[in-house]
């Protein structure tokens, strides 16, 4: 290297904004991604409806949390720029805004000349009442008094009744009306389509087409039955969303359980963040009221062609895979664990060796025997495990309560403060409580983000300790639909990690010193670190350093500061990151060693995998945590080694694969932005989540046979 290229690499600023991509602009590339999957003409008609539905969900949440919590910043006057990009909260309000506008005029061009026209040719479509024939609109007409009129609540708006505070996501019609009988002024009213009802209306057809009309239309069509004596002047369809970000003042609350109970109200109620309506059918004078109601900018006014609220899209791809199941991707069952084929007790297996699960292509039923094996083994002393998000009916709930009622020592660590799961949480810990569970609620100012469970049992006068760590929740319908790794392991040392985890959580006492695990708050960090110099120094003596890291997301500055650093010094790294990706790959003498994948398929990329070469001697963990400064910093997270060679070996061939995949993998450049991987055509096509099922299938079948 000569010395004024030395002194390029030393003269340049690694905090430089440039070098960084903003963390809400990084996320709606994200979002666009799974956009993109609704375009791509690979996926079937109905998976591409349902990537609408995913993008209209995600972008919720989005404005609920991430664009809410930029307003508050805005109006508590702070404008000082974030630490990575460089942005005020105001600028990157306004990026957000002119990005997001383009994004859903895309997906609303994508809904409305593309998704539903191609519906239509398979015989499904969705109608407007000038499209109806006399003997559907007789039927509407009758459902319409029937079914839908006595749940319709008219709420006025005057001088002695003001505008009513709407529901968060609701979708309402604002309705103008004129007395008949007198010169009246106009008048107002709002009517909210019930969210109880479902939001399509499937229509009497006689030529074998799946014909439906939506909620709204059939509401507005019959709209003055609710205003006799009045004319209807006009009817706007709007959706409001609120800022849904719960301020939990764990200090001085008693109850944290009834704290986030009375939080939960508030949600349904925050301030307006985004107001969406629909195109020509909005009155001038009532998007001036609403405007001025809800003290929102026109920049956050989102008007569309097609309808509201394109989440609906969900139960209509329920409603219809099982007549159009040519139009939606093949089924793929999880398939029994390799390393459990042959075994018929859960616990002699995971004495014979380290259990490596990777979900969905694998079952996640082994998480579930497990807990619901020793809720009933005569032998098991005691169960204790976290919880983070769990299914609906769960039977990992339904497991614990009957191991407590069974006389075992069950704890169980419901996080309460799990986003847009505190309601559901706060019914299973009510549940477990019930049960005879000993139920706590973590560490104050922390979300307890770790996955494991402990199984203490008794066995010829020995205590033996089993354990199961996780990159992924208890959750066994997401289990079906998130790729995740697990690990049932009976080492010793790991079950008194497992055993001072607990403690330390339920119990006042410091922070243990660990066999295996390393944690955070701010130590999972500091092993990273370690990790990455470690690889540095490999680098200077082999000259063959590599790290392969794929994980959610990546925001931490000081991880990110380290990882420029091994790239400058050579070090090879391959970063697999679905969503957000604050580090930008490709900027010469800054980070020209690294490159970076996201891939969105059909089942969302969840595990969190770190492989560092070591000169050789790879070193190869699993962790409930990203590289994001709120798992550092802010969470109770556990990393853990992988020491099976065999086990190993399968992880680093699934991250083999995964960087081969050039169907559904897009690679970020040095600008931040993301394009679909090129495949050579000599290549042979690779979609590593097919590969990885046809994996798990042909072991599956082999062993069999």
């Amino acid at each position: 290297m000569g010395t004024e290229e030395k002194m390029t690499r030393s003269d340049i600023d690694l905090n430089e904004p440039a070098f960084y991509n903003n963390r809400e602009l990084s996320w709606l590339a994200f979002n666009e991604r799974v956009l993109e999957e609704a375009i791509d003409e690979r996926n079937p008609l109905l998976e591409r409806l349902k990537f609408l539905a995913i993008f209209s969900s995600n972008l919720d949440e989005f404005f609920m949390v991430r664009v809410a919590g930029l307003k508050d910043q805005v109006k508590a006057g702070f404008n000082k720029p974030e630490n990575k990009a460089g942005l005020t909260p105001k600028q990157q309000l306004r990026q957000i805004s002119e990005r997001n506008h383009q994004l859903v005029q895309l997906q609303d061009r994508v809904y409305t000349e593309t998704i539903m026209p191609m519906l239509s040719q398979h015989g499904i479509q969705f109608l407007t009442f000038d499209e109806l024939s006399d003997k559907q609109r007789s039927f509407l007409e009758k459902r319409f008094d029937h079914y839908i009129f006595p749940v319709l609540t008219p709420m006025a708006v005057d001088a002695y009744r003001p505008f009513p505070m709407l529901l968060n996501k609701s979708l309402n019609l604002a309705v103008v009306i004129k007395n008949k009988e007198s010169d009246s002024r106009e008048q107002l009213a709002i009517v909210q389509v019930p969210s109880v009802l479902n939001r399509f209306i499937l229509l009497p057809c006689e030529d074998g087409k799946n014909q439906f009309i939506l909620l709204e239309n059939v509401i507005s069509y019959f709209i003055e039955k609710l205003f006799k004596g009045y004319t209807v002047k006009s009817v706007s369809p709007f959706r409001i969303t609120r800022n849904a970000d719960l301020p939990i003042h764990e200090e001085g609350a008693r109850d944290l359980l009834r704290e986030i109970e009375k939080e939960l109200k508030k949600r349904k109620w925050g301030a307006a963040v985004r107001l969406e309506m629909q195109e020509g059918l909005m009155d001038p004078n009532v998007l001036k009221l609403l405007l001025d109601v809800l003290e929102i900018h026109k920049n956050d006014v989102y008007s569309l062609q097609g309808p509201l609220d394109l989440t609906f899209l969900f139960k209509l791809y329920n409603r219809l895979i099982v007549d159009y199941e040519h139009l939606t991707n093949e089924t793929l069952i999880p398939q029994p664990p390799e390393d459990l084929i042959g075994e018929t007790n859960i616990f002699d297996a995971i004495l014979k060796r380290d259990i490596f699960l990777h979900h969905p292509y694998e079952s996640f039923q082994p998480v579930i025997d497990f807990i619901a094996t020793a809720a009933e083994d005569p032998q098991v002393l005691a169960i204790k495990q976290t919880l983070y998000r769990v299914s609906g009916d769960s039977p990992i709930i339904n497991a614990l309560a009957r191991a407590a009622e069974n006389g075992k020592q069950v704890t169980v660590l419901v996080e309460l403060k799990a986003r847009f799961d505190e309601e559901n949480n706060i019914q299973w810990a009510k549940k477990l409580e019930k049960s005879g569970v000993h139920v706590i609620y973590g560490i104050t100012g922390l979300k307890t983000h770790s996955k494991i469970t402990l199984v203490v049992r008794h066995h010829n006068d020995e205590i033996q300790r089993f354990v199961h760590l996780g990159t992924g929740n208890y959750n066994d319908s997401t289990a079906k639909l998130y790729t995740d790794m697990g690990l049932l392991t009976a080492d010793e040392e790991f079950g008194i990690d497992a055993t001072n985890f607990f403690n330390h959580l339920s119990g006042y006492s410091e922070k243990p010193q660990w066999h295996h695990l390393s944690t955070a708050p701010f130590e999972i960090r500091d092993t990273f670190l370690d990790l990455i110099d470690q690889e540095i120094e490999c680098h200077k003596q082999n000259g063959n350093g590599h790290i392969i890291a794929k994980m959610n997301s990546l925001t931490d500055k000081p991880i990110i500061l380290k990882l420029y650093e091994a790239s400058r010094a050579g070090v090879r790294i391959e970063l697999i990151v679905r969503g957000i990706c604050c580090l930008r790959p490709g900027i010469p003498n800054v980070s020209e060693h690294i490159r970076v994948f996201s891939i969105v398929d059909r089942f969302l990329e969840h595990s969190r995998i770190f492989y560092f070469h070591h000169g050789g001697d790879d070193k190869v963990f699993l962790s409930s945590a990203d590289w994001m400064t709120r798992n550092m910093e802010k969470r109770i997270e556990i990393l853990f080694p992988i020491y099976q060679q065999s086990t190993k070996r399968r992880i680093i061939e699934i991250l083999t694969i995964t960087l081969l995949d050039n169907m559904k993998a897009r690679e970020q450049n040095q600008f931040g932005q993301y394009r679909y991987v090129k495949r050579i055509p000599s290549e042979q096509p690779v979609q590593s989540q097919l590969t990885f099922f046809d994996m798990a299938s042909r072991f599956s079948d082999s062993e069999a046979e």
